[in-house]
């Protein structure tokens, strides 16, 4: 959090709004504020010292984003996402990646490569490990590499979209061992077919590798309570900081 003041008191690169938006939307992707949380605006005014005026334009923007819902005489809550639209959106990030992949086939460099070999080992050890937080993180910086590698703007800005409102189911569906060993298994066949120039069979296998995501979502959701619906939060209360998953 100090950064998080540090940088809020210099107001160098971004606006206060900006800043205080970044923060807040870090919080949700992070589980500090969870789905179906009420934002407090006097307990994150307080948190991150400044005046409400910033905290309410800063969710106002998430709003716009998708990331938060306002409910009318209800205020303003991290938003929870329908089954069913999970899914489409779920359907629509196939096609993105597949695209994305199919593109990096074709330019790919040695380094790039040996950068995503790596970090394929790297989530081998956080399997081992049985380390479900470091795995879903390496697993993201994965899947932004290959977004930074494939180098089409309006692709990456599609996916992040994407990614932002599934980001949660995502990292419930990954929290299990054999599911995390499953995932990683195709990301090693994305890259070989990467390396080998094979656009075409790198699209089939990251669309593939995305449609599993959402079978292994799936399958979380059967295995877990259904989340509960909104809560409220005291405006005394400062929003409890979680552990992701």
């Amino acid at each position: 959090m100090s950064d998080v003041m540090s940088a809020i008191a210099q107001r160098r690169t971004q606006t206060l709004t900006g800043i205080v938006q970044d923060e807040i939307e870090r919080m949700v992707l992070s589980g500090d504020l969870v789905a179906g949380e009420r934002i407090n605006e006097q307990a994150l005014a307080a948190r991150l010292g400044v005046s409400r005026g910033p905290i309410r334009e800063a969710t106002r923007g998430l709003v716009r984003s998708g990331l938060l819902n306002s409910v009318v005489n209800l205020g303003v809550f991290v938003r929870q996402i329908p089954d069913d639209e999970a899914s489409e959106i779920y359907d629509v990030r196939a096609v993105v990646f597949g695209f994305v992949c199919q593109r990096l086939a074709g330019r790919i460099a040695p380094g790039q490569l040996k950068t995503l070999w790596r970090m394929i080992a790297e989530m081998d050890d956080a399997i081992g490990r049985d380390d479900g937080a470091s795995y879903y993180r390496l697993n993201l910086g994965f899947h932004d590499a290959i977004l930074d590698f494939a180098a089409h703007g309006r692709a990456r800005q599609t996916y992040e979209a994407l990614i932002k409102e599934t980001h949660l189911l995502r990292q419930s569906a990954l929290g299990a061992a054999d599911r995390m060993r499953e995932s990683n298994a195709e990301h090693r066949e994305i890259i070989a077919a990467i390396a080998a120039g094979d656009g075409d069979g790198a699209r089939i296998l990251a669309e593939r590798h995305a449609h599993g995501g959402k079978r292994r979502w799936l399958n979380s959701r059967e295995e877990s309570p259904r989340q509960e619906s909104p809560r409220q939060v005291s405006p005394r209360q400062e929003p409890e900081a979680r552990n992701p998953a």
